[in-house]
């Protein structure tokens, strides 16, 4: 139960003030930009994005600045503004095999079709602090070799070869699919199939689902996973424009995929077979693609037969708590005056103590 606090407007306000110092910081140096925030801390910038649903690189940055780097207050405060903005229409589903690659790599295959490529990756550094980051200005020396991606072809999946062999399961839609839900629009329920846990996982928290990952590579799941695919690049927004009767880019935006290739034991009417986890985020989110596949291919547990032994396995254990912003709401309303609930329990603990030690007195007599 909540109650009002009276009187307390003024010293709202002051708090407010107090949180634009603070953010602000040394009013001698300079401030800090959203346009720096979004060329500098796009990492960032792409996690804010993918779990406030919203692809708009200056938002998530101006969201940044606003939370003072919170990148949970800044995914809140996206996703609040998210549910002012008018829907108008749907866009195709993109085609990730036609991205324009900056990154792909495959640690199931060495040689695959269109050839592993590196790109940046924090993968083979040393995890020292660079003390010639402190000069600021410092131009750097590989900012004269950074090249803009060229026309590329399609590079296919790497998991298309074990298809073509009838190796890996393969989800294919058919006429009679229906519609995927609308987490966004329709509250999340179960039994909830795999087209609503997988827009769950791209909401989720990172954290959480990092966590979930790791444990079901501990023995919490049984799957046994390899990185597939991973790819980072661009891909082409295109929508049906009903007056044109074709469809049309309307634009490009940066994603992350992941396909995890999993071991599956098969059954009386499926052979032995590998199965898949599937991963997708805004930008350059390579550790939340994959924590996300995991975590998919653990949660299919129930539809490919398999026994549920694991909080990683249950789909409402999972979704219901992997959500940063719900999370966020419950723990941090513990911060709000519970003073008439805190009241009422104290009471009671009090009449049970009075008549506990009343019959221990009466015992003792």
């Amino acid at each position: 139960m909540y109650v009002a606090v009276k009187g307390g407007e003024r010293a709202i306000e002051r708090s407010w003030d107090l949180l634009a110092e603070k953010r602000r910081g040394d009013q001698g140096l300079p401030e800090l930009s959203v346009s720096q925030i979004r060329e500098q801390l796009r990492l960032a910038v792409a996690r804010v994005m993918t779990e406030g649903s919203v692809y708009d690189e200056e938002l998530a940055s101006l969201a940044i600045k606003q939370a003072a780097g919170d990148l949970v207050e800044a995914i809140f405060l996206l996703r609040a503004y998210r549910t002012t903005l008018p829907r108008f229409g749907y866009t195709l589903a993109i085609d990730t095999e036609k991205m324009c690659v900056e990154r792909r790599i495959s640690a199931a295959f060495k040689d695959i079709p269109g050839g592993q490529m590196l790109g940046g990756t924090y993968d083979y550094t040393q995890r020292l602090l660079d003390f010639k980051l402190l000069a600021e200005g410092a131009a750097s020396d590989s900012s004269k070799n950074i090249a803009h991606l060229a026309k590329q072809d399609p590079m296919p999946r790497v998991l298309a070869m074990l298809d073509k062999e009838g190796l890996i399961e393969q989800e294919r839609a058919h006429a009679d699919t229906p519609e995927p839900g609308d987490i966004t629009r329709e509250p999340l329920t179960f039994p909830a199939d795999r087209t609503v846990r997988l827009q769950n996982l791209a909401r989720a928290d990172e954290g959480f689902l990092l966590a979930m990952g790791y444990a079901t590579q501990r023995g919490y799941s049984h799957t046994h996973p390899f990185a597939g695919e991973i790819r980072n690049g661009e891909v082409a927004v295109e929508m049906d424009i009903e007056e044109l009767g074709f469809p049309i880019e309307i634009g490009d935006m940066e994603v992350t995929e992941c396909q995890m290739i999993n071991q599956f034991a098969g059954s009386g009417d499926v052979p032995p077979t590998f199965t898949q986890g599937y991963g997708l985020a805004f930008g350059h989110s390579e550790r939340k693609a994959m924590a996300m596949a995991l975590v998919d291919r653990s949660l299919r547990a129930p539809d490919l037969g398999e026994t549920v032994a694991s909080p990683t396995q249950d789909a409402e254990f999972v979704l219901s708590h992997s959500d940063n912003v719900e999370a966020s709401g419950f723990v941090q309303h513990l911060k709000l005056p519970h003073y008439v609930d805190f009241q009422s329990e104290l009471e009671l603990l009090r009449r049970l103590r009075e008549g506990r030690e009343k019959e221990q007195l009466e015992n003792a007599a």
